[in-house]
């Protein structure tokens, strides 16, 4: 045998790692709309640019006839490459080996790429597939579990991680793609739970379908778990081509500029989309479109909490990060799910120098029993903590309502906004004129020959005196009021102006977050 029998010999193992379970199984993934492991990393990646890593990595069981059945790759490919020419590690479990389920190797391959993406500041991407964890292992399949855990948690705001379900992701492979930074679904082909409709049947007597308890609607509109719903598996890697473009390498650089709309021109139509009565209802998107360059916002968390709207866009080419109130949907209030969702989102930005604008119009954080013994206290704080905590450029664009303690938890000055700019037909109150007045003037009013008149004009006398943008502007809480076409100028030249920003912290291991 010489030196190229040996080459020969090492194409022909590759070719059975690349075979992963076979025709057979591969058909059947097919069948069922889903692309393999390989095919899913090919239509990730730039063309030629994927390298693989560890693909002879075998189980070491004998249990069970495992002694008997190699797991060629080890049921996961894993490995680096590019997207729209940024580097990525990357894994993609391979539902044709084992049903992708996860073993001991299995496990450490995964944190194997893992450390490498970290230790070269690289954004990462699991692919997951999975029917959970490999029985036949016992033990070791949970210690691989929290190998993965645990990176994904030490890693976390070091580089931007992201998990495409793309299969079945049962019990305790929910709990990695929960830690990372963004979850992506596909519609009908994905779910995610902890116990499955047999074992909650058998436990509870409840008959739900798969999709009913886990599908990529329920997560993406109910529990909130995941932040992007797609109809199939290319446009779920779109997806993340889409995001990685939003995103810096890691937490010590800044996302890229990007070659997009330079104009800062007025924006007219500002005018018309946001009512000047304060009551009736607008489209806050409307308002994002004329502010941020053309087609650039990526909607983050669209079909959860609609309450709040959240994404990435650019002004003048640059990555900020949005959180705006939606008036369409419970008045654009604060509850529960719309707190948490803002949270989440701003501690992204900052963990990597995103910067972030707020575009308030808020009555205030959403009242009800429901709430209350839900623990909006709790979770209205996560707002207060993550806008204090966050060092990056912060901006605020109140454009008609700022009432209570919901004005001061949506980046006000007391709380470290730099910029706060105001419409001027904007109202800055403890609360609504009307609640004002009512609550003031109460004897007044009572008293009062015609008391709708009388309370009408007590409305009219506190919105006057204070429920407006110059009382504020006097205090210095509000840096200047603006016009509102001029609104997308005023944002270029303060992210220019605060581009060198820094900020530090009290030194502290760190803080204890309301969760």
């Amino acid at each position: 045998m010489d030196i190229f029998d040996k080459i020969n010999e090492l194409y022909d193992k590759r070719r059975m790692v690349e075979l992963g379970g076979g025709d057979e199984r591969i058909q059947k993934q097919h069948a069922k709309g889903k692309m393999t492991a390989r095919e899913r990393i090919d239509y990730l990646l730039d063309e030629g640019t994927f390298v693989e890593l560890n693909p002879f990595m075998e189980h070491r069981g004998t249990d069970f006839g495992m002694d008997n059945n190699i797991a060629k790759g080890e049921g996961v490919v894993t490995g680096y490459g590019k997207v729209n020419g940024k580097a990525i590690y990357l894994f993609a479990q391979d539902f044709t080996v084992y049903g992708g389920a996860l073993g001991e190797m299995h496990g450490k391959k995964i944190a194997a790429v893992m450390d490498l993406a970290a230790k070269n500041g690289v954004p990462f991407i699991g692919l997951n597939d999975s029917g959970g964890a490999r029985i036949q292992e016992g033990v070791s399949s949970l210690d691989g579990y929290g190998q993965v855990f645990y990176r994904n948690s030490i890693y976390s705001g070091v580089i931007p991680q992201i998990s495409v379900i793309m299969g079945p992701s049962a019990g305790g492979a929910v709990y990695s793609p929960a830690i990372t930074d963004f979850v992506i679904m596909v519609e009908k082909t994905s779910q995610m739970f902890i116990t499955g409709p047999k074992v909650i049947e058998t436990v509870t007597g409840e008959q739900i379908s798969a999709e009913d308890l886990g599908g990529a609607h329920i997560h993406n509109s109910k529990s909130g778990n995941a932040h992007i719903k797609t109809e199939n598996e290319e446009e779920a890697l779109d997806a993340v081509r889409s995001l990685i473009a939003y995103l810096p390498a890691n937490n010590k650089e800044k996302a890229s500029i990007e070659t997009t709309e330079k104009e800062d021109n007025l924006r007219p139509d500002l005018t018309d989309i946001v009512p000047f009565d304060a009551i009736r209802p607008y489209d806050v998107k409307k308002v994002i479109e004329q502010v941020v360059d053309t087609d650039s916002f990526f909607e983050i968390h669209k079909n959860f909490a609609k309450n709040i709207v959240v994404g990435f866009a650019r002004i003048k080419g640059e990555t900020v990060g949005l959180v705006c109130n939606q008036p369409k949907y419970l008045a654009g209030g604060l509850d529960i799910d719309s707190s948490d969702k803002a949270a989440r989102f701003i501690r992204f930005c900052d963990s990597f120098n995103i910067p972030l604008i707020t575009f308030e119009d808020v009555t205030g954080f959403f009242p009800g029993i429901k709430q209350e013994h839900g623990g909006i206290i709790r979770h209205g704080a996560k707002i207060l903590y993550a806008y204090s905590e966050a060092t990056v450029p912060k901006i605020t664009i109140i454009t008609r309502k700022a009432y209570g303690g919901a004005y001061v938890a949506l980046n006000s000055k007391s709380i470290g906004a730099d910029l706060v700019y105001a419409w001027p037909n904007a109202e800055i109150a403890v609360m609504g004129p009307e609640g004002a007045a009512n609550i003031i003037f109460a004897k007044e009013i009572a008293e009062s020959e015609n008391p709708e008149r009388t309370r009408q004009d007590k409305i009219d006398t506190y919105r006057e005196k204070f429920a407006n943008p110059y009382v504020a502007a006097g205090l210095g809480m509000v840096d200047d009021v603006i016009d509102p076409r001029e609104t997308r100028i005023k944002l270029i030249q303060a992210l220019e102006m605060l581009s060198n920003k820094q900020e530090d912290r009290p030194k502290k291991k760190h803080g204890n977050i309301p969760l």
